[in-house]
């Protein structure tokens, strides 16, 4: 039985993560702080001798930055993946929490009520950003069976990826946090998925964002 593992890190934090902006596509750079947890992470990692054999990250700046620090460290060169990106939110993106349910109230309504089929005026619905993180996830384990994969993403894809390892249904309430450059761990044996370790950051020191893209 080969068991192939997932070391899932979500990106340093962005000036769009503290003004509590909905980021989705948009592609925003990690600000000062989010470099700052990225090369804190990136050091953690080197220092308890992570055994890993390959590096992927979404193509995103601020996920390719935060994997740039890994880079660095480890002397290696991250695979860039589309698939990886953060949920498109359609009209949402740009909008702020507090500003998305005065522009968009209709929009905003539906998106807090976890509509699964709605892709919120040119986004992608909740089931197509599942379908997309499952097949990109499925995709890179086949392609590197019996291996250890870290991988750079975004909080609402790792959350899809937490459900798909701890089977939770996509109507059901976020069941965990996701914090910027957190370390989180899943497994699958050939068969089935399990999640083996979550939300670590410990290596931080308690300067970790909670995520705002959900």
């Amino acid at each position: 039985m080969k068991i192939t593992r997932f070391c899932l890190v979500r990106h340093g934090e962005t000036d769009w993560n503290v003004a509590r902006r909905l980021q989705g596509h948009t592609d925003i750079p990690l600000n000062q702080h989010g470099l700052a947890q990225a090369a804190q992470m990136a050091k953690a990692l080197k220092a308890i001798n992570l055994q890993f054999d390959v590096l992927y990250s979404s193509d995103l700046q601020r996920a390719a930055n935060t994997a740039g620090a890994i880079e660095t460290q480890f002397g290696v060169k991250s695979l860039s993946d589309q698939a990886l990106r953060e949920r498109h939110l359609g009209a949402l993106q740009g909008l702020t929490i507090d500003e998305a349910p005065q522009i968009k109230p209709e929009l905003w309504s539906i998106h807090l009520s976890r509509n699964l089929d709605h892709p919120l005026e040119g986004g992608e619905s909740i089931k197509q950003f599942a379908n997309r993180i499952h097949t990109a996830l499925e995709n890179i384990r086949m392609r590197h069976e019996g291996k250890t994969i870290l991988l750079v993403s975004h909080g609402g894809a790792l959350d899809m990826m937490y459900r798909l390892a701890s089977s939770q249904s996509l109507e059901s309430e976020k069941a965990v946090a996701v914090p910027n450059a957190s370390l989180n761990w899943i497994r699958h044996n050939g068969q089935t998925w399990q999640v083996d370790k979550w939300a670590d950051t410990s290596h931080l020191k308690n300067v970790a964002l909670d995520n705002l893209d959900l």
